[in-house]
């Protein structure tokens, strides 16, 4: 997205997310307070077992690399849910967190500051070195 450009129209594309304290060409109008999207994914038994196996020779475990990505994705999509439904149009500050719960579930964690923002009146001029 551009800055200054008006706010996706779907709800949850509705809200921007951004692991910067700001958000480029936009101003935050109001700050509204700590927002999060929490997952337990179970690894599975079939998945421990393959990974295991792969584990052996080394390498990428691609099962735990899907789930986690999945993970997360959904994580970040009920931080934009969570912050959507406060009131929130923007999260700014976005971090991730995971850990192991039982070693065989995986807590993904995303969290950052649920603001409103509009757009700066004045486009942002671009920095220029003299």
């Amino acid at each position: 997205m551009q800055p200054g450009t008006p706010l996706p129209s779907s709800p949850v594309a509705n809200v921007l997310v951004v692991t910067t304290p700001f958000v480029p060409g936009y101003r935050i109008v109001r700050t509204i307070g700590v927002t999060w999207g929490l997952i337990v994914r179970s690894r599975g038994l079939g998945r421990n077992i393959t990974a295991g196996l792969r584990s052996l020779v080394g390498g990428e475990i691609t099962e735990y690399t899907q789930l986690l990505d999945q993970a997360r994705q959904e994580a970040l999509q009920r931080l934009q849910h969570n912050a959507m439904v406060l009131g929130a149009n923007a999260v700014i500050s976005v971090g991730f967190d995971s850990s192991e719960l039982g070693e065989v579930m995986s807590e993904i964690l995303a969290y950052g500051t649920a603001v409103q923002v509009e757009p700066e009146p004045v486009a942002p001029q671009p920095v220029t070195l003299r």
